[in-house]
């Protein structure tokens, strides 16, 4: 039985601190800015502190705004105090909506004379072989602001043409005549010897300005690729200017309501550094927002001891999946983020379909559902806001997956709305706007499904050995549908579904990879140990920077190296066990590889030549973090049971399908499926054949009856 409660603060998850770590007092604020929402989560370093969760809607352009909302509203919850160290962990799509929307000012790129093209001749490889008909990606920068500089170095870094300031100086100063705002410098070889590109931002500074914009790809990323490192400097210079201004005026923001704090923006590795480090490197910020969902991932597998997670995140315009094996998320050193390749360290994620601004159109006679979004404005029909689009949240509402109002009553939907941006499909296939609705979550399933099985089948994985962890603003609507279709029995939902890439700020740690490119070198053990020991210095000295040494709570340091047997075209990222790297053992490094070989590609051939492609190091600094501890909610007897709604799946009707409020459910709450779970910030759909329960820690388990 079940009865009725109003909670202390908005969907408080049961994650605590059992006991203080350090004589230090640490306060930690998550806040993740999506396109439609900004999620807020907070957490005081003290026995018994629990973590609290919001949402507020984002306001862009300007997302600054709505980030000063939800931070009073969080300062009002947890009432800083003067003795406490707050660190505030902030994840942003600001950089990602302006490469994708190609919004930023006029960029001029230098590179070494002969190479002008370089962003035009891209690589050989086509997005689709098959398509005769389809272009390659328009640049960032016009041909006209690709600079050539005559100067150059050889393969190892040697001087082959020395190059002149004077140049550098007036060619920057025409390209500033022409509008250029911002510069980037990609010259030849500089990953081997950066002087060159030193001495061209130093030219160019002294023309314009010591404040003037400029990014080395040297100092990006000193990886072996002309055209990939030359994109990362276009990519971090294009973005810089409004990240530098949204930064600039979070900061001042941050540092004005809460002294003394330490802002850290997240990053694509799945880890966090200082502001101060966004704004010269906004480029590492590209995909902070889910590469946190990762890493809160990986500590709520961490905390309830599931190793082996498939997560599904499901936002405004997109859904994104990533493996979770052995506790650990999978990292990979390339993605795509508006079509252009961004060679660095990030966290492995795959976008697969459509999220819930998808837009419903038909496509002759078929009905699809994708890939253009209805953006957070104006929205899906229902929000109200001018959007007369359907869209897969309007879908949702006549499918009775979602109530007509979200955040507690804050947000109001227009189920009339969504009736009449489906009519139009409605009359022209015959039936009803209902029916549709259903036609369009299937379609979207399919594509989901469509999307995770090649996946899976990349990496070797049997669905049925994963469980998985749905989170975002659409994950626990529409994950346990898309699991019912793939052969997972078990879907987590935890606690706060919805603001999960804010816990990962909130638990994420400060993280950098610093990279040595060493293709074509013979080494030898010592070479490889010695190599190390250089960038784990160069990590050390990063972490200083970020925040004072006595307050992190420990760091550690993991070696990584990209390996290939001779002759493959492609390589893999091993990590070197500790051991082999301090005593310099060169048969435990092979075997590292060749175990990783095996793994990922079923075979390893002990008796062949193996080739070292690049060395890494990646520091962690560690901060205070909650504990999860079982939650002390109880079952409120006599209460729960919502207004019941019909709902459909499949094409089937179930009428009165009962609703539940998540907030009167307790630990061991058993529910049948089709059924819907409410709560503040989330939606949790469970479909018919499966049942739910509250585990011990607050999540819902659904699982196949």
């Amino acid at each position: 039985m079940l009865i009725e409660t109003t909670p202390k603060v908005p969907n408080s998850a049961p994650l605590r601190s059992s006991e203080p770590t350090s004589s230090s007092k640490y306060l930690r604020i998550g806040v993740d800015i999506g396109g439609t929402f900004t999620d807020f989560c907070g957490w005081r370093d003290e026995a018994g502190s629990e973590v609290v969760s919001f949402k507020v809607p984002s306001t862009p352009p300007n997302f600054e705004e709505g980030f000063r909302a939800g931070f009073e509203r969080i300062l009002e919850l947890l009432e800083p105090k003067d003795d406490e160290i707050a660190l505030v962990m902030h994840g942003t799509t600001v950089s990602t909506n302006a490469v994708i929307e190609r919004a930023g000012p006029k960029i001029a790129l230098f590179v070494t004379k002969g190479y002008r093209d370089i962003l035009e001749l891209q690589r050989i490889r086509v997005p689709n072989a098959l398509n005769l008909f389809e272009r390659r990606t328009v640049p960032l920068i016009e041909r006209n602001f690709v600079i050539e500089v005559d100067e150059r170095l050889l393969r190892e870094g040697e001087l082959d043409k020395p190059l002149d300031k004077n140049e550098v100086s007036e060619l920057a100063k025409k390209a500033a005549a022409a509008g250029a705002t911002g510069f980037a410098v990609a010259f030849l070889h500089s990953y081997t010897n950066p002087q060159h590109e030193i001495l061209a931002r130093e030219a160019i500074r002294e023309a314009l300005g010591k404040e003037t914009r400029v990014s080395l790809s040297s100092e990006i990323w000193p990886r072996m690729g002309e055209y990939e490192r030359a994109i990362a400097a276009v990519l971090n210079a294009f973005v810089k200017q409004r990240m530098d201004e949204y930064l600039g005026a979070v900061e001042n923001y941050v540092a004005k309501r809460l002294p003394g704090s330490h802002l850290f923006i997240t990053r694509s590795n799945g880890g966090a550094m200082s502001a101060a480090e966004a704004r010269a490197f906004p480029i590492h910020t590209l995909l902070s927002g889910p590469a946190s969902g990762v890493t809160a991932a990986e500590f709520l597998g961490r905390s309830i001891k599931e190793d082996n997670l498939l997560t599904l995140d499901m936002g405004g315009t997109s859904t994104d999946i990533s493996l979770i094996r052995e506790g650990r998320g999978q990292t990979s050193n390339a993605a795509e983020v508006g079509n252009f390749p961004v060679i660095l360290p990030v966290s492995e994620i795959e976008a697969i379909g459509a999220g819930g601004g998808s837009i419903i159109a038909m496509d002759g006679s078929a009905l699809r559902v994708g890939p253009r979004s209805a953006g957070s404005y104006p929205g899906p029909a229902c929000f109200g806001r001018g959007g007369t689009e359907p869209a897969l949240t309007d879908a949702y509402l006549l499918s009775g997956y979602l109530p007509e109002a979200l955040l507690g009553g804050e947000m109001k939907l227009e189920r009339a709305a969504s009736a009449l941006a489906l009519k139009p499909i409605a009359e022209d296939l015959g039936i009803s706007v209902e029916a549709v609705a259903d036609m369009a979550v299937t379609i979207a399933t399919s594509n989901m499904v469509a999307g995770v099985l090649p996946y899976l089948a990349r990496k070797g994985v049997d669905a049925e050995d994963l469980t998985l962890l749905v989170y975002g603003g659409g994950g626990a609507i529409h994950g346990p549908l898309v699991a019912s279709e793939i052969g997972i029995n078990r879907v987590l939902v935890p606690a706060s579904p919805s603001v999960f890439c804010a816990l990962g700020g909130l638990v994420s740690e400060l993280s950098e990879d610093v990279l040595a490119s060493v293709q074509g070198r013979v080494l030898g053990a010592q070479d490889v140990s010695s190599t190390f020991v250089d960038l784990a210095t160069q990590a050390q000295d990063w972490l200083s920077r970020q925040i004072e040494p006595e307050k992190l709570t420990g760091t550690s340091i993991e070696y990584w190296a990209e390996m290939r047997y001779a002759g493959q075209s492609f390589q893999i990222d091993v990590e070197l066990p500790d051991d082999a790297i301090q005593n310099a053992d060169f048969p435990g490094m092979m075997e590292a590889f060749h175990a990783e070989h095996q793994r990922t590609f079923s075979y390893a051939n002990r008796a062949g030549s193996v080739e070292f492609v690049a060395l890494r190091v990646r520091i962690r600094g560690r901060l205070a973090v909650p504990q999860m501890s079982p939650s002390t909610r109880e079952a409120i007897a006599g209460a729960g049971h919502l207004e019941p709604r019909d709902m459909r799946f499949n094409g089937t009707v179930y009428p009165a399908t009962k609703i539940y409020d998540r907030d009167a459910l307790g630990r061991e709450s058993l529910i049948t499926g089709p059924a819907v779970i409410q709560q503040v910030t989330a939606t949790v759909v469970i479909p018919p054949d499966y049942s739910a329960r509250i585990d011990a820690y607050d999540n819902i388990i659904i699982s196949k009856d």
